[in-house]
């Protein structure tokens, strides 16, 4: 059986295209073929057609100001460029619900924040212990029972989560409380998770997520 092609969202910084390895790596090591696709939006509908299924990889923050809200004054904003392609890219994945899509980080924010959900935009303002959360920090997340996540020890490096996730189920916390994991139940795997498996070591919190999606995607 062909391996199944993941497309991986790309960041765009001072010109330049780009991806960690680490996120190549990974849907090698479960199984897959990575894909990159470029922060362009007609490019990123073009492709899907020729992936299996799609990773949102993380990245700096969403400009909420398009959106009519105030920016926190510690917001770093992703360049207009990839917002553009990441929301245009949601709209057509709105349209293929038995595309498989996993959400990393800033990936399940979005995929949140699209349908109308409302973002922390600092974490420092509403938790003591925030920069565990930040600089590939560990903590350990509660998964449901049943649900595609695990629970166990991970990596995070993000300053922003989702205050709520309408539309979806809650499938795993953080130890201090914050949303780590969401569902679609109605789509064929529509995952986001809070932390980077890419990064994490442990198997069950690490590998194993992009497996699932990978798997998804056969």
């Amino acid at each position: 059986m062909p391996r199944p092609i993941i497309g991986i969202t790309s960041d765009f910084v001072d010109g330049y295209a780009r991806i960690r390895r680490t996120y190549l790596d990974m849907v090698d090591a479960a199984g897959g073929v990575p894909v990159i696709l470029p922060p362009r939006a007609d490019l990123r509908a073009a492709m899907l057609d020729r992936v299996d299924g799609v990773i949102l990889t993380g990245g700096d923050d969403i400009d909420v100001t398009k959106f009519g809200i105030a920016l926190h004054p510690l917001a770093v904003c992703m360049s207009p460029e990839r917002q553009d392609a990441e929301f245009a890219l949601l709209h057509e994945l709105d349209a293929r619900k038995d595309m498989p899509v996993l959400g990393v980080c800033l990936g399940m924010q979005l995929m949140g924040f699209h349908r109308g959900n409302a973002m922390i935009q600092h974490l420092g303002d509403v938790l003591p212990n925030a920069d565990r959360h930040r600089n590939d920090g560990k903590h350990t997340v509660d998964a449901q029972n049943g649900s595609p996540l695990k629970s166990g020890m991970v990596r995070s490096w993000h300053h922003q989560a989702l205050a709520e996730a309408k539309g979806f189920e809650i499938i795993a916390h953080s130890d201090d409380g914050l949303i780590e994991g969401i569902i679609d139940p109605a789509r064929r795997f529509y995952v986001g998770v809070q932390w980077h498996p890419e990064r994490t070591e442990a198997t069950e919190t690490g590998l194993d997520v992009v497996r699932r999606l990978v798997e998804a995607s056969a």
